[in-house]
């Protein structure tokens, strides 16, 4: 079975290790792990990883976050892997720091990298991967906030972060999103 990983993010130095990276940081932790290299292909930074006889394509899209839908949505056709097998690692703003939540599909939140794969894909039924990033800002500052840097605390959490995050990814691959949700979910 072939599943689609993939973290949203921006590409260019500037992005790198800002809370709106997040889902750059987790897969390029996983490959760290593995041992995995990505290399740059249409629409994105892609790796194949093998777990438990299963095949995930890993994919950060070099679409920059607003038109995250084109690399899925091509990656999904190039790969011919249906929408139920596919998972998105986002940042989230409603969530405190740290804060993981698995959802089966729902809305984008105001996330507009999800708003942007709902409309290509034309179907909101993904699963996608929360990341808390707090809202920590001042009203009016939420840009500068998503597009900053990690404090230096936040740093030190994210390492045990990304192995849940790896443990998450596993289990959805193996197990399936219902199960993985319930396992996960309830923790805190």
């Amino acid at each position: 079975m072939k599943y689609l990983i993939v973290g949203l993010g921006n590409i260019g130095e500037e992005y790198r290790n800002t809370r709106h990276n997040i889902g750059f940081n987790i897969l390029d932790a996983l490959a760290k792990a593995s041992n995995i290299v990505f290399t740059d292909q249409r629409y994105g930074f892609v790796s194949e990883y093998k777990y438990k006889s299963r095949t995930l394509i890993l994919l950060k899209p070099s679409t920059y976050m607003n038109l995250s839908g084109r690399a899925v949505n091509y990656w999904m056709q190039k790969e011919k892997i249906p929408i139920e097998n596919v998972l998105i690692l986002v940042d989230d703003l409603a969530l405190p720091f740290g804060a993981l939540r698995l959802r089966a599909k729902g809305s984008d939140g105001g996330h507009n990298g999800l708003k942007n794969i709902t409309s290509v894909t034309g179907s909101q039924e993904y699963a996608r991967l929360r990341f808390g990033i707090g809202d920590n800002f001042h009203k009016g500052h939420q840009i500068n906030y998503v597009l900053g840097k990690w404090s230096a605390d936040e740093l030190k959490e994210l390492e045990f972060k990304f192995d849940e995050c790896t443990q998450i990814i596993h289990s959805f691959v193996t197990i399936g999103i219902e199960r993985t949700m319930n396992e996960f979910n309830k923790r805190k």
